[in-house]
């Protein structure tokens, strides 16, 4: 801040699907050929419906990160550009457990908006941010990303607890906005016991924990096991992995990340931009970039970096949205 055989779909489908393997295609000498063939056939039915049923409970995610403040940004694009998911960023932890939404827009203040275990940030901003799932969006899920500034110290002391404020102020924020999870987008720390701490704790509150490394992927694989220690699919705490493929991730090769962290993820590309150009991907630079890695390693989905560009640039959120509904339908 991943060609599905039948093996690799049995074990991404939280569905108890059993493998080709495990089915009995065995019969008596003495039944007849014909009785032979409808068993067969009857079988291989069975396992093809499980098999379908099981990519139809998949949802393959189309990310994009808000960067520009809410209230500022063309709402109306986002919802209706094939986008499933958004990531708010800059949503910061504050010494005493208090939670502030940072201002990356120019003409924009920062807004404290938990404390006390209370939401204060006021219903103008609750609105918006709970319009991103209503009024015919096709966003499904907010999440709101954080770096781990506190989290070891608040993990601590006081501790993860009910009673704290930090526990009670992200509880108050998620009712305010509507919120489904919460994104790691930690660069520097790097301190397992206290991110899982701290990722346990959102889960009690009812959020999901999501990550998005750029290196040190060590780290994020011990933080995906023990979070995720006891827990399959559906209900696992860390259940996406949104991979940054920019800037200082730009070697990353998602295949190889999926291996080490044994989750699929979701590689994030920077949009065309002026504050590093370099890194910048148009439309069509996403979609090749976005097929060939689906290609190598079936993704969970794709996802940009982020809104502010789109806008400030006078690009197109639908041409960006395209790319991803195509080859992640």
């Amino acid at each position: 801040m991943t060609r599905l055989d039948v093996t690799r779909e049995v074990l991404v489908c939280s569905s108890p699907v059993k493998s080709i393997a495990s089915y009995d295609f065995s019969w008596p000498r003495n039944q007849s050929k014909q009785l032979k063939v409808m068993k067969y056939h009857t079988l291989a039915r069975a396992l093809l419906l499980e098999l379908l049923f099981c990519n139809a409970s998949v949802a393959l995610i189309r990310s994009i990160y808000l960067f520009k403040d809410v209230m500022k940004s063309d709402t109306a694009s986002l919802t209706t550009s094939g986008f499933n998911s958004v990531i708010m960023f800059g949503v910061g932890i504050l010494e005493d457990g208090g939670i502030m939404y940072y201002s990356n827009t120019p003409g924009s203040t920062d807004v404290l908006v938990a404390s006390g275990g209370a939401y204060v940030g006021g219903d103008a901003l609750a609105e918006k941010v709970r319009s991103l799932k209503t009024g015919g969006s096709g966003i499904d899920r907010v999440e709101i990303s954080t770096n781990a500034q506190h989290v070891a110290d608040l993990m601590r002391d006081p501790g993860p607890g009910p009673e704290t404020a930090l526990y009670r102020n992200f509880a108050a924020l998620r009712e305010a906005w509507g919120l489904d999870a919460v994104n790691n987008d930690d660069e520097s720390i790097y301190d397992v016991a206290s991110t899982v701490a701290f990722a346990q704790m959102l889960g009690e509150i009812g959020y999901r924990y999501t990550i998005a490394p750029y290196t040190n992927s060590g780290f994020w694989a011990a933080v995906a096991a023990r979070a995720n220690s006891g827990r399959a699919e559906p209900d696992l705490l860390l259940d996406r992995a949104y991979l940054q493929c920019y800037d200082g991730g730009a070697g990353n090769d998602p295949g190889g990340w999926q291996s080490t962290l044994g989750m699929k993820v979701v590689p994030l590309v920077w949009v065309t931009n002026d504050s590093k150009p370099s890194q910048g991907t148009t439309a069509s630079q996403a979609r090749s970039k976005f097929s060939s890695w689906n290609a190598q390693s079936a993704l969970a989905g794709g996802g940009y970096w982020n809104d502010y560009d789109i806008e400030k640039m006078g690009l197109s959120y639908t041409e960006y949205g395209d790319v991803l509904t195509s080859i992640f339908p």
